[in-house]
């Protein structure tokens, strides 16, 4: 046995490892907390199957199943990606956790990589779940896969920016109410259960505006629709994705 054999070698892992190491510790605590959970799950799934068995809001012609389906995607996309990343991270800044992450040997840029990663795996479970939940209901999709993952891609980065400038620069006290309250009020005017065109027409043009509009109309126009690529609805994602990033990255306050 020659000597040194068993000498430590002290050092940084290799980043793609760090970085995995990392979404996997994100998507765990993510996973197994209550409330997350209430969000990311139970609450889609609920209202995905009550609105489709009971006829509480005139969704037009078709089964119901076939206009919630993708208005409760996009609600899933928004739970996770802005109102449950918004909250967990505000209350890690809060606690000091950001702050001692990012004197790690984990860049700051690769801690906010993993907890995108960590975000997309969960979402990739609640399409799952949502999707046997809504085919169990008679649901009948059509379009093209392809440009669903689009408009899915473009709403988690658009609400993933808004949430991390949420988090990085309001209280995480602050960033618990605001999160919820705009959870609720996009719930209720995004176009996820209730029909935009439901609402006066001077509102309707502002909530088609906004990024959860622009996913639920845009995942119902590929699903219920057969239509190709929205590219109007895909440019507002697309616009809030760099709104919200940009603003995130310059203004993320680790303390």
């Amino acid at each position: 046995m020659s000597p040194g054999t068993y000498t430590p070698r002290p050092g940084a892992a290799p980043l793609p490892r760090m970085i995995a190491a990392q979404t996997a510790l994100e998507t765990r605590m993510l996973l197994r907390n209550g409330e997350q959970l209430l969000l990311t799950v139970i609450i889609p799934t609920l209202l995905l199957v009550l609105f489709s068995a009971v006829d509480i809001v005139d969704t037009g012609s078709g089964a119901s199943v076939d206009f919630l389906a993708p208005g409760i995607l996009a609600l899933a996309v928004m739970s996770t990606a802005f109102t449950g990343q918004a909250i967990a991270t505000g209350f890690e800044r809060r606690y000091g956790v950001l702050k001692r992450l990012g004197a790690s040997p984990l860049p700051r840029w690769a801690l906010m990589t993993a907890k995108t990663l960590s975000v997309l795996v969960t979402e990739v479970l609640q399409v799952l779940l949502l999707t046997a939940i809504a085919f169990a209901l008679g649901w009948s999709p059509q379009g093209d896969p392809l440009s669903v993952l689009l408009l899915l891609v473009l709403g988690t980065a658009a609400f993933s920016g808004l949430g991390l400038l949420m988090a990085g620069t309001l209280k995480a006290e602050a960033t618990l109410a605001a999160a919820n309250l705009v959870f609720l009020l996009l719930l209720v005017g995004g176009g996820v259960i209730v029909p935009l065109d439901k609402f006066p027409d001077a509102v309707q043009s502002v909530l088609g505006l906004l990024p959860i509009s622009a996913l639920s109309e845009g995942l119902r126009d590929v699903l219920q629709h057969g239509a190709s690529v929205p590219w109007a609805r895909a440019g507002i994602l697309a616009v809030w994705a760099v709104l919200g990033l940009g603003a995130a990255a310059k203004f993320f306050r680790w303390e």
